[in-house]
């Protein structure tokens, strides 16, 4: 997706005017994919837990919009929003919080037509409300949290895409750049700023409050591990020799057939992928993804390396060292997604704090990513198991 602004964090009035539209544009691009494959109006989908009706995912972005925005809620507690919303029993159909995930198959929704309508509708009333709004950090807040979370709806569909086999939008570039280094980078280490420091603009309630972290000396890869790379520890036994996993993560290779990574199949004495339901040489220079957390220690083990705590991961995103590139895929880190000295939940109040512990923090971007998220300070989570994400890993040395 085309990004026009370089942080959605900071953003003018018009900048941001121009960045909803532009999201808005690629999701219903993304949306119309279902509809094209003939899944019953985008309506139905395999109910599966990585993924939602694609028909309740639109609406639930610009209800998401419709009630920081439009209604004025002051969080995300279902009494707060100071007007109803334009759709009858929007709150009913469309509130992440009361309705739960397994119900959203049985759910009578109203028909694709009249939810764009109601999508329109949301969008145009935003961005009039927009216009009239000062070029000020708490009068923009909830049009920026708005953006960021139709962002990261935009690249989770494009995850249902790739789960179901389905085709990408056509102007959207699937393909990775082949990794430019494999040497490794010695970093001195030193006191980090750890997090997003609050002067102006938005900033995440998980990456509140800056603090200072002693960052260790650390050797760590200049780029991810490639796919010949991990092609070698699956040629090694690597998903059968048990002493390279984790109790967690046999636990749930036990529960798999997987002798590799999810999309890998073998076909005549070599590797293919799977992207959005076509076949495809494995490229050996482009880096491995579609590998969860369980694999990427796995690797780690095999190889004697470790995985980066997310300080050295900051640290080294922020060095300026040239070697160091990030921005193709999410990238695992060794730490559990916990919150920061001084954590307080913001208006979207179960953005972070309901999934601390259990998930796993990720650093960097993915090639699906806007720019305009781009940041060495986003901390990205999710389940050690969640190998559908466009994430793979980089390597320290112990």
């Amino acid at each position: 997706m085309t990004s026009h602004i370089a942080s959605f964090t900071t953003a003018s009035p018009q900048e941001l005017a121009a960045a909803l539209r532009e999201a808005r544009h690629y999701t219903l691009g993304l949306f119309d994919c279902f509809a094209a494959a003939g899944l019953d109006a985008a309506a139905r989908v395999p109910q599966m837990r990585i993924v939602n009706p694609p028909l309740w995912e639109l609406g639930h972005i610009a209800w998401f919009a419709e009630w920081f925005i439009l209604r004025e809620a002051a969080s995300s507690h279902p009494a707060d929003a100071v007007y109803n919303s334009l759709l009858t029993r929007g709150d009913e159909l469309f509130d992440s919080n009361t309705v739960p995930h397994r119900s959203r198959w049985s759910l009578d929704l109203p028909a694709t037509g009249a939810l764009k309508t109601y999508c329109r509708e949301v969008q145009d009333r935003v961005l009039d409300k927009l216009s009239r709004e000062p070029n000020e950090d708490a009068a923009l807040y909830p049009y920026r949290l708005a953006l960021a979370h139709e962002d990261m709806h935009g690249e989770a569909l494009l995850y249902t895409l790739q789960t179901l086999g389905l085709d990408a939008p056509p102007d959207l570039a699937l393909g990775l750049p082949a990794l430019a280094s494999s040497q490794d980078i010695a970093f001195p280490g030193g006191t980090l700023q750890l997090g997003s420091a609050e002067r102006g603009g938005f900033v995440f309630d998980n990456e509140k409050r800056a603090h200072p972290c002693h960052v260790a000396p650390f050797t760590m890869a200049a780029s991810l591990v490639s796919n010949a790379q991990y092609a070698d520890f699956v040629a090694d036994g690597g998903y059968q020799n048990r002493q390279h996993w984790s109790a967690a993560g046999s636990a749930w290779l036990m529960q798999q057939e997987r002798s590799a990574p999810r999309y890998w199949q073998r076909q005549d004495l070599q590797w293919r992928s799977v992207s959005h339901g076509r076949l495809s040489t494995l490229a050996a220079a482009d880096p491995v993804r579609h590998v969860n957390l369980y694999e990427a220690q796995a690797y780690c083990a095999w190889a004697g390396r470790r995985l980066p705590t997310e300080a050295e991961w900051e640290y080294a995103a922020l060095s300026g060292h040239a070697a160091f590139q990030w921005g193709h895929l999410w990238e695992w880190t060794a730490s559990p997604f916990a919150p920061y000295p001084g954590f307080a939940a913001d208006a979207y109040r179960e953005y972070s704090e309901p999934w601390f512990m259990s998930h796993q923090v990720l650093r960097g971007a993915s090639f699906a990513t806007p720019a305009r998220l781009h940041s060495a300070k986003f901390r990205n989570f999710y389940l050690p198991e969640r190998d559908d994400v466009f994430a793979g890993l980089r390597t320290c040395a112990w």
